[in-house]
């Protein structure tokens, strides 16, 4: 970045670390020679805020921030946050870091350069590493972006006449980089990512799908298995809640922090259709190399799941079947906890979980499981009514009623986002997908409910649609130039419709597991030129 300050020309240089929390920065500079020139760092106070963009100043009494040590060449700060310690570890060319105001400390170079250099670790602990500086970051980050653009699959559709070719390419491109910048931790996402706070700083794992399942799809797999440590670390506290609800195996929490503790949430005690997505990521990662060892890693997470969901789903003795609910809130939230069961989404993504979790007991040499098989016999039938699917069995009559025709379309990723099942009529779920093209309230949907309804397209043999659906002309479904999916002005960024994207456009070229040809969600009339390489099939 070039700037000048009173005519004086500023170069800046900035690397990002590619292991670690920690960033590097080289500044070139006349006015660093004439004692003109400081770095500073504030530190902020969480305001409680839906929406907390870290750079409130207030409350200054509500937090403390003090230098632990100083010398020419580094400084470490100590920020104490209500229960929260971490550690700011400085590195940086001849200088001295001093305390300039409360939780504000500048960083002033010696005059005898024109170019200084520094680097910054945000850490839990008191870090240990040695001295680096912006070569470092630098060398580290060229060597991270180069293998990452050359790791995995890629697609190029140069030659196509379908003016919507480039804008897909750009999205894609722009996607796969804001993804591993935002989403390629060992933490299930904020859907802002790293930008700023969304829903109070915490993840929710009823997005997880949108966040990973892409990288699976697209040759980077690795990146995937990195997040699903979190499944891990949080395996006894979702434990403990389904044993508190009185359930067998594990609840995933649907909103937590990164250690897997429970947050307060009106929607998060009913929902349920976060409890599938483990097996469909790690179902994922096996197909990649058919390894055993994958089996054997994430069994007891697959089999505690598996026990959960074929706990939940309650017996009706009348109609002698499984019922999920009441009380639950599908992935459309706009139903009434209290009132609703049976939801098409939920039901059929319950439908395929338990027959994949019994697979990987096949694969491992052990007996399938009674007690899923019943609950897989006689799960309850996808709700029909007049040909066309219905958001829930408890809501008749649901593409009458406006109020039940927003938020996400959901009961179109019974096929699209959920393999198909041989629960599902195709013909049925067509005459569905016409119904909520025409009815749907698009404009109160969210960013990846285009993707998911291009999906649906796309098993159903409509490749024109799938991307019409990919380019409907709705808010929500903007991508800015920096390829960051806008809602609104309180949602600018979110995440799970770049890899929304990402999964949609690996699926409509890849294919699926009982799609036949080349490109099967493209269409063939000649618009479309496309190479690509890589990819890996749907289930």
């Amino acid at each position: 970045m070039n700037f000048r300050l009173t005519e004086t020309p500023i170069k800046v240089w900035t690397a990002s670390f590619q292991n670690s929390d920690k960033i590097g920065v080289k500044i070139e500079s006349d006015l660093i020679s004439q004692n003109r020139l400081k770095v500073f760092a504030r530190y902020p106070s969480p305001t409680g805020q839906f929406l907390d963009d870290a750079a409130f100043y207030g409350n200054e009494n509500d937090h403390s921030t003090k230098i632990i040590s100083s010398n020419q060449t580094q400084g470490l700060i100590q920020h104490k946050l209500q229960s929260t310690d971490y550690y700011t570890q400085f590195y940086f060319t001849d200088g001295k870091l001093r305390e300039a105001g409360k939780h504000y400390f500048v960083y002033e170079p010696s005059s005898k350069t024109k170019t200084i250099e520094l680097s910054a670790e945000f850490s839990a602990k008191n870090p240990k590493s040695s001295k680096t500086l912006f070569a470092d970051a630098e060398k580290e980050s060229t060597s991270g972006w180069e293998s990452f653009w050359k790791s995995g699959a890629a697609v190029d559709f140069e030659g196509s006449t379908d003016p919507r070719a480039t804008e897909l390419e750009r999205r894609v491109v722009l996607s796969e980089y804001l993804t591993k910048v935002q989403c390629g931790g060992s933490n299930p996402p904020q859907e802002t990512g790293l930008t700023f706070n969304s829903w109070y700083g915490k993840p929710h794992t009823e997005m997880h799908w949108w966040h990973g399942v892409h990288y699976a799809l697209w040759g980077r797999p690795e990146i995937l298995e990195k997040q699903l440590d979190y499944y891990f670390r949080s395996f006894d506290k979702a434990k403990k809640l389904a044993e508190r609800q009185g359930y067998k195996g594990v609840r995933w929490i649907k909103m937590s922090d990164n250690d897997g503790n429970e947050s307060p949430s009106s929607v998060a005690a009913f929902l349920i259709w976060e409890q599938p997505h483990l097996i469909y990521m790690t179902e994922l990662l096996y197909r990649d190399k058919k390894d055993k060892k994958v089996l054997e890693k994430y069994k007891d997470l697959i089999f505690a799941t598996a026990d959960f969901m074929a706990d939940f789903a309650t017996y009706d003795k009348e109609k002698n079947r499984y019922n999920l609910g009441k009380g639950v809130i599908p992935a459309q939230e706009v139903f009434p906890a209290k009132d609703t069961y049976n939801p098409t989404y939920e039901v059929a993504y319950w439908d395929w979980a338990l027959r994949t979790a019994q697979q990987w007991k096949e694969r491992l040499g052990q007996p399938r499981d009674k007690k899923w098989d019943d609950v897989i016999s006689k799960l309850a039938p996808l709700p029909v009514q007049d040909g066309v699917y219905l958001s829930t069995e408890s809501a008749k009559d649901s593409f009458t009623f406006p109020k039940w025709m927003t938020d996400h379309p959901a009961v179109l990723g019974a096929l699209g986002m959920v393999p198909e099942s041989p629960k599902l009529d195709k013909k049925i779920m067509k005459n569905t997908l016409d119904i909520v093209w025409k009815r749907w309230s698009w404009e109160n949907t969210w960013g990846w409910d285009f993707p998911m309804t291009a999906m649906n397209a796309a098993r159903l043999g409509l490749p024109n649609q799938a991307l019409d659906a990919l380019f409907m002309k709705i808010q929500t479904n903007t991508y800015l130039k920096d390829g960051h999916n806008y809602q609104d002005g309180r949602l600018r960024i979110y995440l799970p419709g770049n890899g929304g994207t990402l999964a949609a456009v690996a699926m409509m070229l890849e294919g699926w597991d009982a799609s036949t040809g080349q490109f099967p969600g493209f269409p063939k009339d000649g618009t479309w030129k496309i190479k690509a390489e890589g990819f890996k099939k749907m289930p």
